[in-house]
């Protein structure tokens, strides 16, 4: 049950500070009104982003007060749902690249700012920081970090919006819940090894056809 309280809490926090996030975007949008960004301007605000997140996730996590798991359990599952979260996002606009690839022949071209390589890189610079922060945590106390910290849970305890973001954070909870549990079903049934498996076969044939190719 603890585990689960602390799932909510990080729902509710990730959500408000999507929320904050999402008004300095904006803010950020409007001073380069007219202007194309170039990718390596969207990654590099994405990188202060996560870094953000991360360090405030952090403080979540090194907070003494949070009552129900121990420190170290905390900063443990801390890491996970922060990476499980990220994956998620990564995924999500990963699917949104494919739909449009399919659905833009014959449009106009607009220039994708979407770089799997780039956003692996992105995420794994925010995992290790948070590792890092685990042996070094002074180094996560900070003006910017502590803003954000005192902000969501100023916004947190708000009567209307606070109730907003604990639904967002519910269903933060249930998500992550059924992604594990779909896991587990997974590769308790072995179907995540059946289709590796087909992959690979697949990949055999496909060379076979190749090679028949050539011989013709």
């Amino acid at each position: 049950m603890d585990l689960f309280n602390f799932i909510f809490r990080l729902g509710v926090v990730f959500a408000i500070f999507g929320f904050i996030w999402g008004l300095i975007n904006i803010g950020i949008r409007l001073l380069s009104v007219g202007r194309q960004q170039q990718t390596a301007e969207v990654y590099l605000l994405k990188a202060v982003q996560y870094l953000l997140l991360v360090d405030v996730t952090f403080l979540i996590c090194y907070d003494q007060a949070i009552k129900g798991l121990d420190y170290n359990s905390q900063l443990i599952f801390g890491a996970v749902i922060l990476l499980m979260y990220f994956l998620g996002k990564f995924q999500r606009r990963q699917k949104k690249q494919l739909i449009f690839n399919v659905y833009a022949n014959g449009l106009p071209k607009f220039e994708q700012t979407f770089n799997a390589k780039a956003e692996i890189a992105v995420i794994s610079i925010a995992i290790t920081t948070f590792i890092l922060f685990w042996f070094l945590p002074e180094f996560a106390i900070n003006p910017i970090s502590l803003w954000f910290k005192e902000s969501i849970l100023d916004i947190e305890t708000t009567p209307i919006f606070g109730f907003i973001f604990k639904i967002i954070g519910f269903f933060f909870l249930f998500n992550i819940i059924f992604k594990v549990v779909n896991s587990f079903i997974l590769l308790l049934s072995g179907q995540a090894f059946r289709q590796q498996n087909e992959s690979e076969n697949d990949n055999d044939n496909d060379n076979h056809f190749d090679h028949f190719e050539e011989i013709k």
